[in-house]
């Protein structure tokens, strides 16, 4: 009678029970997904309805395409932490492009005042008759985090200029809001306060507006 005989493992099948262990092992350390630290932001006017009539001679505006210094077109919101420096804030963005949210609650700030009776945004199509245009160029927009003071900060050039031909600008003004105070950390209070501002804005754009008989 023949002794039984050893049963062996081929080396490559011991190979391939060890690698198979290294990955289980492998799985035991390899960390959960985390949940995505982004967070998106809105500008907000508020709910500002149009003005129920406009008054006699009411402007009908054309609003062109917001531009936006080159530092602020991102999504990123951005922190001023001295006088030439400034931070991006890669887990706190804008959900939106910033010049076409800008312009949009431009043109409701506009439409809420009785002196606007129209808001055409660029592009321009034919038949849409205006007074007036309107250049806006967002110089600041972001928070500051200056020498321990936190606050919301808006600039802006404006200009106005007629239509036709021969269109010349009738008004210019640099506007800045005045500064509101942010806490440094809750960014939804930012993109409130910086709200505000552009609100602000579109009431000194009405402003500039020259009256109408």
């Amino acid at each position: 009678m023949n002794p039984p005989t050893e049963s062996r493992t081929p080396p490559f099948g011991r190979l391939a029970a060890a690698g198979l262990l290294a990955i289980l092992a492998a799985c035991d350390i390899i960390p959960p997904p985390q949940d995505d630290a982004t967070r998106y932001y809105v500008l907000s006017g508020g709910g500002a309805a149009p003005a129920a009539s406009p008054a006699q001679g009411a402007a009908r505006v054309g609003l062109k395409a917001v531009r936006l210094e080159g530092y602020l077109r991102r999504r990123e919101m951005v922190v001023r932490t001295g006088a030439n420096e400034v931070a991006f804030k890669d887990y706190r963005r804008w959900a939106e492009p910033l010049d076409s949210a800008i312009a949009r609650e431009l043109k409701a700030g506009l439409l809420s005042s009785p002196s606007v009776a129209q808001v055409y945004v660029e592009p321009f199509l034919s038949g849409q008759e205006r007074d007036y245009d309107v250049s806006v160029e967002i110089t600041r927009f972001e928070g500051d985090a200056l020498a321990g003071r936190f606050a919301a900060s808006l600039a802006a050039v404006v200009e106005v200029s007629t239509v036709g031909d021969s269109p010349h600008v009738v008004a210019r003004k640099v506007f800045v809001a005045p500064a509101a105070a942010w806490d440094g950390s809750n960014y939804d209070q930012l993109a409130s306060l910086l709200s505000r501002d552009v609100a602000a804005l579109a009431g000194e754009i009405v402003a500039q507006l020259p009256p109408r008989g």
